[in-house]
């Protein structure tokens, strides 16, 4: 399981002392699609640089408005399972408080003290632990693979086993089970809804499929199946998807939360441990390494997603000026014709006056006008260092 509800901890990376002045993130923007704990995220994501466009792909249903959790609870205080899996920690305390709610909190603890409890990973022992019960077992790994593996080996069949589920499927899991003939209770202890105001997911889809994010993080699998839902009920899917296999990167927590994504063909990139913290430290490592760093003037220019640094110095661009510049840099020493650079500016019904009014404002942006050269009655081109020219030519 993936969701950061139960795998999140603070962050001391010393990124930010890498790159004096500003984060490592300065310059990108970053789409945050979680639910939960997206304002830490955020947060995590803003103390680095970045610019954050939060849009959170779901809603979470009140535990103690779940009916489907209040059913799943008073079955197993009318027939204690055998088995019982605690899956993250946010849940389980959750559990125990929408039964103490309903009157059933003292019979649902008195049911979990006989049964064989399962806890899978350190937070939810401690959740366990904090309700005065002890779990029989856990796997050091943190692995619902492992957990499954302790089952089967130990035999399920006829037995009754009740799984924590906390909004998004467990893949193979309960199938596995039920193939080795268990019985199983699903324990749904938070539920996950489409957002009811889709507006800030409709604006993140429309920032991805016109590179306006650099990248989009997913902390649950359900997240990654809401965004791409509604991307297919707007059209626009095959567009995104082509945003994601190239200029817009897709971070995930773990490998469950990035299933849905892989099954449209879509590759992730992931921490290896399963955190906000390293989400956040991969895209310090990710995006600064995908921004195209060039030799111009004498000068050495990075040109990341909103901005440019000019040799460390961060230098904010307009819109306008970062799509003259990235197609200045895609033919990095050659002349771009201004019918080219027209083409490259957002929005229709130019002329070419556009192109000059966008290039001024580029100059003034970057600071060092003599990066960017005119060549009379041809076009602009930026200023690549003599002894570089041929190798960023050629390529």
């Amino acid at each position: 399981m993936d969701d950061v509800s139960d795998v999140g901890e603070p962050y001391g990376g010393g990124d930010e002392a890498r790159e004096p002045g500003h984060g490592p993130l300065a310059g990108f923007t970053v789409g945050v699609t979680a639910a939960r704990r997206a304002d830490e995220l955020g947060a995590l994501l803003q103390r680095r640089g970045a610019a954050v466009l939060h849009a959170p792909a779901l809603r979470i249903v009140p535990l103690a408005d779940d009916g489907e959790l209040l059913a799943a609870t008073k079955r197993i205080v009318d027939r204690a399972p055998d088995v019982v899996v605690a899956t993250t920690a946010i849940g389980f305390r959750g559990w125990v408080e929408a039964a103490d709610g309903w009157g059933l909190g003292d019979a649902l603890l008195d049911r979990l003290r006989t049964v064989e409890l399962l806890a899978r990973g350190p937070k939810v022992k401690g959740a366990v632990r904090a309700a005065g019960l002890t779990e029989r077992w856990s796997p050091a790994s943190e692995s619902m693979a492992e957990v499954l593996d302790r089952l089967l080996e130990q035999g399920v069949a006829g037995r009754r086993i009740a799984v924590q589920l906390h909004g998004e499927p467990l893949p193979g899991f309960v199938e596995a089970l039920r193939e080795g003939g268990a019985e199983v209770l699903g324990v749904p202890v938070y539920r996950w809804l489409p957002p009811e105001d889709l507006g800030p997911v409709d604006r993140l889809l429309d920032a991805a499929v016109s590179r306006g994010v650099d990248a989009v993080t997913f902390t649950s699998a359900p997240a990654a199946v809401s965004l791409l839902g509604r991307a297919e009920e707007r059209g626009m899917l095959p567009e995104l998807l082509a945003a994601f296999g190239h200029e817009v990167l897709p971070a995930c927590v773990g490998p469950v939360t990035a299933v849905p994504l892989q099954a449209h063909g879509v590759a992730t990139v992931q921490p290896e441990r399963f955190r906000l913290g390293p989400l956040v430290q991969l895209l310090c490592r990710e995006l600064p390494a995908r921004a195209r760093a060039l030799p111009v003037a004498g000068h050495r220019l990075e040109i990341r997603g909103h901005a440019v640094l000019v040799d460390g110095e961060l230098r904010a661009v307009p819109p306008a000026g970062m799509s003259l510049l990235r197609a200045l840099a895609r033919r990095p020493g050659w002349v771009v014709p201004r019918a080219d650079l027209l083409r490259a500016l957002p929005g229709t019904g130019r002329d070419e006056h556009a192109v000059e009014t966008a290039m001024a404002r580029l100059r003034t942006s970057l600071g060092t006008p003599k990066l960017v050269q005119t060549v009379v009655k041809r076009g602009y081109r930026l200023a690549l260092d003599p002894a570089t020219t041929t190798k960023y030519t050629t390529d």
